[in-house]
């Protein structure tokens, strides 16, 4: 039983060293040097036990990308309104927006090396696929005249790591979050499209 603890402790603090050397990687040289050799080495383990608990490049970055969300993924579901369920939908959108780009901005050159990575299976990612959901759901509570499943697909397509380095700076930190609230705003408050003929 002992060993079995040991073991898992191990695990775990190895998973914690693992993704803090490609998160130092990522920061320092941005996602092409991230591979397995090098994040094994600058984490002091095996390349087996990267492998092993990550299999590729891709995972490993997801997990380093989805353990910055996860606080805010938990929010959603089990958390206090306006994040959590309670709130009018326009609110628990305009949170979850400001959340999830205060992500993006604290985390642009993770981004943009796990865009590269996932690139082929970007929109069958599971966490593509929750916010997607999330997003898509508030929108159609909002306004069921408009397309709910197009418009989160565009809100985010707004996520993308060139973009978020560009419109942040120390000037402006927050630039990216305020420009995309507005936008997601904007679109709710649009007026019905008139009928097709």
């Amino acid at each position: 039983m002992t060993e079995q603890r040991q073991e898992r402790a191990d695990a775990a603090r190895n998973r914690r060293a693992v993704l803090r050397a490609a998160e130092r990687l990522v920061a320092e040289h941005g996602g092409d040097h991230v591979s397995l050799d090098r994040v094994a080495a600058e984490a002091g383990v095996g390349k087996g036990t990267v492998f092993r608990r990550f299999g590729s490049r891709t995972g490993l970055l997801r997990a380093l990308l989805e353990e910055r969300s996860l606080a805010l993924r938990e929010a959603i579901t089990d958390g206090l309104p306006p994040l959590g369920p309670g709130a009018p939908a326009r609110e628990r959108l305009t949170a979850f927006l400001d959340g999830l780009c205060g992500i993006a901005e604290d985390n642009a050159a993770l981004l943009t090396a796990h865009e590269q990575a996932c690139a082929d299976a970007k929109y069958t990612e599971p966490s593509y696929l929750f916010w997607h959901g999330h997003i898509a759901s508030l929108v159609a509570q909002e306004r069921p005249d408009l397309d709910a499943d197009f418009l989160a697909h565009a809100l985010l397509a707004l996520f993308d790591g060139e973009l978020v380095r560009r419109t942040t700076s120390p000037g402006e930190p927050r630039r990216f979050t305020r420009s995309v609230t507005e936008l997601a705003a904007a679109l709710l408050d649009a007026p019905p499209a008139p009928p097709v003929p």
